[in-house]
């Protein structure tokens, strides 16, 4: 069975909302190769509707010559929830939308590997609460931002987790993997 994974920048104060304002001061070559790991783990994208229409926007004007992460992003199958959307029509992109968890359930049970989540937060929380998220990938930041969309924002309810790898980066960052904890 295939795993769902979300990979999230986050602040101290669970803020996850625009990385690209406060998260570059630290990135490093340590949390080059913890991105890569996902990607390299996965080979599917899930999206929600605000990170899809974001990096639709903005991967397929980039140069894979310049920006070789560009290749990875535009290439790879994407799953884009919403029911707000009608089409998705950036390269290898499929609309999920209406009974979006059977949808994901049927999709996870198929041959491949992980299915990947960047951003999408409010996805992220509601994937959490509905028992389909298999692991939460979390990049630490030691920055405290007072403000902007936080994680823990959304009726998650009670979810147990459970620690499973944790690494800290000369930079000052902290890697975090949970899994849901077992029953």
């Amino acid at each position: 069975m295939r795993k769902i994974v979300a990979g999230l920048f986050i602040s101290l104060d669970g803020v996850t909302e625009a990385p690209d304002q406060w998260h570059f001061p630290y990135w490093s070559d340590e949390m080059g190769e913890a991105v890569g790991s996902q990607m390299a783990n996965s080979d599917t994208m899930l999206l929600g509707r605000v990170t899809y229409d974001g990096f639709a926007d903005y991967w397929p004007k980039q140069d894979p010559e310049q920006e070789p992460i560009a290749a990875f992003m535009n290439e790879t199958p994407k799953l884009v929830v919403s029911n707000t959307l009608t089409s998705a029509d950036w390269q290898n992109s499929t609309l999920i939308s209406g009974d979006v968890y059977g949808k994901l359930r049927e999709i996870k049970a198929q041959p491949g590997k992980d299915i990947g989540i960047t951003g999408s937060v409010k996805l992220t929380q509601s994937l959490l609460k509905e028992g389909l998220l298999d692991e939460l990938n979390l990049l630490v930041h030691p920055i405290v931002l007072g403000s902007g969309e936080r994680l823990w924002d959304g009726d998650t309810g009670n979810v147990p987790l459970e620690l499973v790898e944790s690494k800290n980066l000369p930079n000052g960052v902290v890697q975090l993997v949970y899994r849901r904890a077992s029953s």
